[in-house]
C-alpha cells in the first residue's frame, strides 16, 4: 500500500510560487513533516483555492497520524479539482485507516476512472477488496496493477497474500519469490514467506525467511513471538530464556511482539496472555461498526445456535464435536454450522452436514457478507471454534454475528475482545481467582472437553517391533504437537529416563530437524539417543492403536495435551500431567479428572518427575491405576456425549434467558 505524497507541481500554473511549492515538498521528503505542514498552512491562507496545497497538507497530517485532519484536506482537494487522480488516491488511504473500506472503494473507483493506468490505485483497490473478503476482485485489480508495472513488487506481495488465503500456496510461493527478487530488503514479503513455508512444512526455509524479515525491520508486527514459535516446531533452544524475557518485557509495554496462540506454548502466565490478546485483538480485530447494532430478535421457540469453524473436517476439533451437533435437543434448539475451511467431503464433513439441521457453506464470502447471513437466520447464539488458531475468521464476530457470541475448543484462551460475551471452560481450567484473566465471563461446566461416544475401538494390534520399540522396557510416550516441548518439560523426561532403566521415550516430531535436534539434546542431558524413539504421524486407527503399546503417557507443559490426552485415556493408557496457572496448563488436569483419576495430576515438575518414576519402578502401582482407568472408562463423563450435550444446553438456556431479560452477561455454573 503507498503512502507516500502523490502528485507533481504543475509549472504553467504558479499562483503560488513554484519554489515555494517544491521546498515545502522538500521538508515533507525529508521527514520534517510539522515543518512541511507548517509552511503549507501558511501557504494555504494566501492561496485558499489551490487544490495542491491541500493534497499536500492532507499528506502531512496522514504522516502525523491526524486521520481527521488530513481527511478534511483531501476532500477540499477533490472538491476544488475533482480530476484531481493522485487527490482520489490519497483520500482512499486516509478510509482505509480509518476502516472505512466502502469509502475507501470508491475513491479508488474515482481515481481509476479519471486514470485507467495508476498502477498503485488499482493495487489499493486490490488490498480495499481483499479486506472485504472479496478475493477475486482483490486479484483481478493485483493483476491489474501488474499489467501496467510488472515490476511492482508490492503488488506481487499482496498478489501472493491472496492468493495464500485461497489456499493456492504454489501461486503465492511464487509471488513472494518474485517480490523480493524484484525488492530484496522487502520486509514483508519475507515474512509472507516465511509463513507460506511454514503452511508447506518446510520450517527450516520458514526460519531463514523470518530472520531475513526482522534483520531488515525489527518492528513487524507479531514477527518476533512467530520468529520464536517456528524454533519450537524445529526445537531450537539457544538463548529461549533470555527471548521469553524479552517477549514478556514487550508485552508488559504494550508492543505488538506476537500473536496469542504460539504465546499458550511459551509463557505460562494468564495475565500475560490476556494482555497479548487484547493487543493483537485491538490491533487485527478491532470492533467493527461496519454493520449497525443488532435489535433484540424475538423470543424464538428453538434457540438458533451457529457453529462457526474453518475446521469441519478430519480434524482435531471435529472429532470431538460431531456428535454433539448431532444429538442437541432439536425441540428447545435449532443447530447451524457455518463453515469458512474447505469442502472436503471426507467422512467427517459429510457427517457434520448430515448431522446438523443447516448447514451453510460460507469460505468464499466476505466477513461483512457472513455476519449479515446469521442476522438474517436470526442466530441467537455464535459459537467460534477456531479462535486464534489457523484459518479462523475472527473478523465475523467483531462485526458481531449473533447477539451472543462464544469461544469454545479450539483456542484455549481469552480471546481479549469485548464482542465475546462467555467462554466455556471448567473450574479445574480456570479457578474463581483466574477470572480477572478472562475478558469473556466464564461459562463453568462440570467437564470442559466434549468428546465422540459413538468412536470405536482400533482393530489394529501392533507389536512392539513393528513400532521400532525393545521387546523389553518401560515405554513413556508423548504424542503432542513438537511446538508444545519446552527446555524445561525435556529435562524432566531426560531425568525421568535416567532414572528408570531400559525405559524408552516414544514420541512424535514433525520435521527432520526437530528429530536432530532433539537427538543433540538428549544426548546432551547424558541419555543415550537410542532411547529417544520417533513415532510416525499415522491415520486415526493406527495412531489410536499405538497408545497400547506405552505405558505412561507424559503430558507437556504448560500447554498441555487435550486431544491427544482423551484419546490416550481412551485406549487405557493413563495421562500423567502437572498444572499451572493459565487454561491451557490446566486442560490435561480437567480431561483426567473427567476420568475421575486425580492421582495422576501433579502441582509442579517435581512431583512430576517423581511420580513417573515411581509408577515406572512399581509394576504394582500402575496396574492399579491403569484398572482403575478401564473400570472408569464405561462410566466417565469424559465419554458421556449425551450428558455433556445437556450440560452445555442448559448454559446455552441460562444466557439466553439472560439476554431475553435485557441482563447482561454473567459468570454461568452449571452443576452437575
Amino acid at each position: 500500500m503507498a503512502n507516500e505524497l502523490s502528485g507533481k507541481v504543475n509549472k504553467k500554473n504558479q499562483p503560488p510560487p513554484q519554489a515555494h511549492i517544491e521546498s515545502v515538498i522538500a521538508l515533507y521528503s525529508n521527514g520534517r513533516i510539522q515543518e512541511a505542514l507548517d509552511s503549507v498552512e501558511t501557504l494555504i491562507k494566501d492561496y485558499p483555492n489551490e487544490p495542491l496545497l491541500y493534497n499536500i497538507s492532507g499528506a502531512c497530517y496522514k504522516a502525523i497520524g491526524q486521520l481527521d485532519a488530513a481527511l478534511k484536506s483531501f476532500e477540499k482537494t477533490v472538491t476544488l479539482k475533482p480530476d484531481y487522480a493522485d487527490a482520489h488516491y490519497n483520500l482512499g488511504i486516509v478510509f482505509m485507516d480509518l476502516n472505512q473500506l466502502d469509502a475507501a472503494l470508491n475513491c479508488y473507483n474515482k481515481a481509476l476512472t479519471i486514470k485507467p493506468d495508476y498502477a498503485e490505485a488499482h493495487n489499493n483497490l486490490g488490498a480495499t477488496l481483499k479486506a472485504l473478503q472479496q478475493l477475486d476482485g482483490a486479484i483481478k485489480s493485483y493483476e491489474m496493477a501488474l499489467a501496467i508495472k510488472p515490476d511492482y513488487a508490492e503488488a506481487h506481495n499482496n498478489l501472493g497474500v491472496t492468493l495464500k488465503e485461497l489456499g493456492q500456496l504454489d501461486a503465492a510461493f511464487k509471488r513472494f519469490k518474485k517480490a523480493v527478487a524484484l525488492k530484496p530488503d522487502y520486509a514483508d514479503a519475507h515474512y509472507n514467506l516465511g509463513i507460506v513455508f511454514m503452511d508447506l512444512k518446510r520450517m527450516d526455509e520458514a526460519l531463514v525467511s523470518y530472520e531475513r524479515a526482522i534483520a531488515l525491520d525489527p518492528d513487524i508486527n507479531f514477527l518476533f513471538g512467530i520468529l520464536l514459535h517456528t524454533k519450537m516446531h524445529l526445537c531450537i533452544w539457544d538463548d529461549l530464556a533470555s527471548h521469553l524475557n524479552e517477549l514478556t518485557n514487550k508485552v508488559n509495554n504494550g508492543e505488538k511482539a506476537l500473536n496469542p496462540f504460539p504465546l499458550l506454548a511459551m509463557i505460562d502466565n494468564p495475565e500475560i496472555q490476556r494482555k497479548v490478546a487484547e493487543i493483537y485483538a485491538n490491533e487485527k480485530y478491532p470492533q467493527s461498526r461496519v454493520l449497525p447494532k443488532i435489535e433484540r430478535y424475538q423470543k424464538h421457540k428453538k434457540i438458533r445456535i451457529g457453529y462457526f469453524s474453518q475446521d469441519f473436517m478430519d480434524h482435531p476439533v471435529a472429532r470431538l464435536t460431531a456428535e454433539l451437533y448431532e444429538i442437541h435437543d432439536r425441540e428447545r434448539f435449532e443447530i447451524h454450522a457455518f463453515s469458512f475451511g474447505p469442502d472436503t467431503k471426507d467422512e467427517m464433513n459429510l457427517r457434520i452436514k448430515k448431522g446438523v439441521d443447516h448447514f451453510h457453506e460460507v469460505r468464499t464470502m466476505s466477513h461483512k457478507d457472513v455476519a449479515i447471513l446469521a442476522r438474517s437466520l436470526e442466530i441467537d447464539i455464535a459459537v467460534d471454534l477456531g479462535g486464534y488458531t489457523k484459518d479462523a475468521r475472527t473478523e465475523i464476530f467483531a462485526m458481531s454475528a449473533a447477539p451472543i457470541q462464544i469461544s469454545y475448543i479450539g483456542y484455549i484462551g481469552t480471546m481479549g475482545a469485548n464482542y465475546y460475551d462467555y467462554l466455556v471452560a471448567d473450574q479445574t481450567m480456570i479457578p474463581k481467582n483466574n477470572q480477572k484473566y478472562y475478558s469473556e465471563k466464564i461459562v463453568y461446566l462440570p467437564c470442559f472437553q466434549v468428546n465422540d461416544s459413538t468412536q470405536s475401538q482400533p482393530t489394529t494390534i501392533f507389536t512392539r517391533q513393528d513400532l521400532g520399540l525393545p521387546e523389553e522396557g518401560f515405554v513413556f510416550c508423548c504424542f503432542n504437537n513438537t511446538f508444545k516441548i519446552t527446555p524445561t518439560t525435556f529435562d524432566s523426561w531426560g531425568r525421568i529416563l535416567e532414572k528408570v532403566n531400559d525405559s524408552v521415550l516414544l514420541i512424535y516430531a514433525d520435521n527432520d530437524t526437530a528429530q536432530i535436534n532433539l537427538t543433540k539434546e538428549i544426548t546432551a542431558r547424558g541419555i543415550d539417543p537410542n532411547r529417544l524413539i520417533f513415532g510416525k504421524r499415522l491415520p486415526k486407527p493406527e495412531y489410536l492403536a499405538r497408545y497400547r503399546a506405552a505405558d505412561l503417557f507424559l503430558d507437556t507443559h504448560p500447554y498441555n495435551a487435550g486431544t491427544t490426552a482423551s484419546d490416550a485415556l481412551r485406549m487405557g493408557l493413563p495421562v500423567l500431567t502437572y498444572f499451572g496457572s493459565s487454561a491451557v496448563s490446566r486442560e490435561a488436569a480437567s480431561v483426567i479428572n473427567a476420568v475421575n483419576l486425580p492421582e495422576l495430576i501433579t502441582t509442579n515438575q517435581e512431583q512430576y518427575e517423581s511420580l513417573a518414576i515411581e509408577l515406572a519402578t512399581n509394576p504394582e502401582k500402575l496396574k492399579i491405576i491403569k484398572d482403575k482407568l478401564v473400570d472408569n472408562l464405561a462410566t466417565a463423563p469424559l465419554y458421556d456425549t449425551q450428558l455433556f450435550a445437556r450440560h452445555l444446553e442448559s448454559a446455552y438456556l441460562s444466557m439466553y434467558d439472560r439476554y431475553q431479560n435485557g441482563l447482561d452477561p454473567e459468570h454461568i455454573y452449571v452443576e452437575h
